[in-house]
This record gives structure tokens, C-alpha cells and sequence, in this order.
């Protein structure tokens, strides 16, 4: 949006400076970070003093992991089942949904003879 009343300022006018052919290469631009040195090193995390707290920290981290995995171990027969039940894959859910309607229809195959006779 432009500014309604007030007066075009003179240094943002783009026509205020000489222009250039269509094929010319644009003109130079300053880069402000060609100023800043590289530094290779990688630094260190806050409050630490050596490289020995990353190790720390990489070992608490594990430490709380395994203690998350003992904690969400299955309880009792429910658990066991439940974690059963998640393990299985598609393939193996659709296997026992099939051998599940397999029985029911020689049960019912079984009472329909049955009954016939």
C-alpha cells in the first residue's frame, strides 16, 4: 500500500537512479554475511564444560527410555492379550477373521444335519 497524502520520498524511488540494458548483469549488491568469518567448530552446549556432558545427556536419555519401555509392559492377561492383538499384522488379523467364519459355517452345516435327520 502506498501512502496516500504524503510526498514520494527521493531514496526509494526506483527511477531516481541510472538504469541498464535488458541483457546487462545486475549490479553489485553488498552481502553482509561475505563479512562474517567461518568458525568450524561446533560449539558447546550450555553449562557444559567439556564433551563429556553430551555423553551424559545421551546416557540419561536412555536411561529414561528403557524406563519408559518397563513402564508400558503389559499387565496381567488383558495386557498380555492387548499386546498380542497389537503386534499382529493386517495378513494375520485376516487370517484368524477367515478361520473364524470357517467354523462358524461347519457349525452351522453341523446343526443343519442334525436337524434334517
Amino acid at each position: 500500500m502506498g501512502n496516500l497524502c504524503g510526498k514520494p520520498s527521493k531514496e526509494n524511488d526506483p527511477f531516481s537512479q541510472p538504469g541498464r540494458t535488458v541483457g546487462s548483469a545486475p549490479p553489485p549488491q553488498s552481502n553482509s554475511r561475505a563479512s562474517v568469518p567461518k568458525i568450524d567448530s561446533q560449539g558447546q552446549k550450555l553449562g557444559s564444560s567439556s564433551g563429556r556432558a553430551t555423553n551424559d545427556a545421551r546416557s540419561a536419555a536412555a536411561r529414561a527410555a528403557e524406563e519408559r519401555a518397563k513402564a508400558n509392559q503389559p499387565k496381567g492377561k488383558l495386557g498380555r492379550d492387548l499386546a498380542k492383538e497389537r503386534a499382529q499384522t493386517r495378513t494375520g488379523t485376516l487370517e484368524n477373521i477367515s478361520q473364524d467364519e470357517r467354523k462358524r459355517r461347519e457349525a452351522d452345516k453341523t446343526s443343519q444335519t442334525i436337524n434334517y435327520n
